[in-house]
């Protein structure tokens, strides 16, 4: 990463939390959506990423609502949504709860009737017939031209808006690879001048953290999926977790799920795509070196695919059958400084044990402080599990169950079929 780029102070130990608002409540209104903050914030989310809010375009549009990603305008909202000071009074009342907001920025395309195509038809790449086009074969969207550098003064003046007017805290950029780095090192720095934000980038690039705090994890996700569909074994999967720590620089940080919009909607739900290894999961993508992002109704949990252009509402019960089991994960993060990320002491260190053929375990550390995972990537129940690492012994407390543990190594764990413990002092 750049010299001059450095996250806030706030983003190594903080959670991201993706809204779909149109389908999050009946309502799908800001409004509506306020009324969850309380909860949300119980559960212990930090930074809450809304899909894009702004107006759909209808020409072209795919099915009955059309793609978020298809923007018409980039200075107003979805009235779908509600209203521009909706939006101000959510970004308000998250803020008053000690919630930071990032909104979902789509430079790299529009929809076909956005108003830069009356208004400014040179920011659009254009085919041979001199009609607009989008590269990826995307129907609803036509690309905009980064050659032309009176867009990268106009897409700068349209991202200050939302800083200006709602007071938001970053962006999460979709598609980031798609657009040139010097545009985005040309659009951080000037819009942190103002005021300090965190920017997530849609990509795995490594380059693009010359300029962005985080970038995603789908190389490991798709590991994930695999190892539990047995096409690959542990020594696999742990490679993707040793590439990312020799190549990405050490101060990256990397978002780590198990599932957002994209993997639900066009993949199918992490029930569909990992079974009873989503929570296994889950817990790795809290304590590994990382950011962890949740989706909506993760707490739930949502088992179902969620159309992506129609009204598919997300059936809440009112049980929240997984809130205690995240909360006690992002508490744990933000209580403990062994799990910050981008800091070269906290790398996650492998523990051996004698099972170590689908027993998973690591250690973080921070000075005094010490986080313990033990993971049981199996279906088969794992009795009798030792520790061969010596720098792991001592007094521990179960972050689970809170009772106190003094491990040596003499300490047995017995760990049911894809079960996990953590551990920590």
């Amino acid at each position: 990463m750049s010299g001059h780029f450095e996250p806030a102070a706030w983003s190594y130990d903080t959670n991201i939390y993706e809204v779909n608002l149109r389908q999050y409540t009946r309502e799908g209104t800001f409004n509506a959506f306020k009324e969850e903050l309380p909860r949300l914030r119980d559960m212990g989310v930090e930074v809450l990423w809304f899909m894009p809010i702004t107006p759909i375009s209808k020409e072209k549009r795919l099915g009955t609502l059309g793609s978020y990603y298809a923007c018409s305008d980039y200075l107003s909202t979805n009235p779908e949504y509600g209203t521009l000071e909706d939006f101000k009074k959510l970004t308000a009342a998250a803020h008053a709860l000690g919630m930071k907001v990032i909104i979902d920025w789509v430079a790299n395309h529009t929809g076909w009737d956005h108003t830069w195509t009356r208004q400014y038809p040179a920011f659009y790449r254009r085919n041979l017939e001199g009609n607009f086009y989008d590269a990826h074969g995307w129907e609803d969207v036509i690309d905009l031209n980064y050659d032309n550098r009176e867009l990268w003064n106009t897409m700068l003046g349209a991202m200050q808006f939302w800083i200006d007017e709602c007071n938001i805290d970053g962006f999460r950029c979709d598609m980031a690879m798609l657009i040139p780095l010097e545009f985005w090192r040309f659009a951080r720095t000037e819009l942190d001048k103002k005021k300090k934000l965190f920017w997530l980038a849609e990509c795995e690039e490594i380059h693009y953290h010359e300029v962005f705090d985080a970038t995603y994890t789908w190389k490991f996700l798709h590991a994930m999926e695999a190892y539990w569909k047995k096409e690959i074994d542990m020594v696999a999967l742990i490679e993707v977790l040793n590439y990312y720590e020799s190549m990405f620089p050490v101060t990256a940080l990397r978002a780590y799920f198990t599932t957002n919009h994209d993997e639900n909607s066009h993949s199918g739900s992490e029930y569909e795509r990992m079974g009873n290894s989503v929570q296994a999961c889950a817990v790795l993508c809290c304590t590994l070196a990382g950011v962890p992002l949740i989706y909506s109704g993760q707490e739930l949990p949502l088992v179902k695919r969620i159309k992506f252009f129609e009204k598919d509402y997300i059936e809440w019960t009112g049980k929240y059958a997984l809130h205690e089991f995240y909360k006690t994960l992002l508490q744990l993060r933000k209580s403990n400084p062994a799990l910050r990320a981008g800091d070269l002491e906290t790398a996650p260190v492998r523990v051996l044990t004698n099972a170590g053929k689908y027993v998973l375990a690591y250690c973080r550390n921070k000075g005094e402080r010490s986080v313990l995972v033990l993971i049981n990537l199996s279906g088969d129940d794992k009795s009798l599990v030792k520790l061969n690492y010596e720098k792991a012994w001592g007094k521990y407390r179960n972050v689970f169950t809170s009772n106190e543990a003094e491990i040596n190594a003499e300490t047995y764990f017995y760990l049911r079929a894809w079960d996990f413990q953590i551990y920590e002092k």
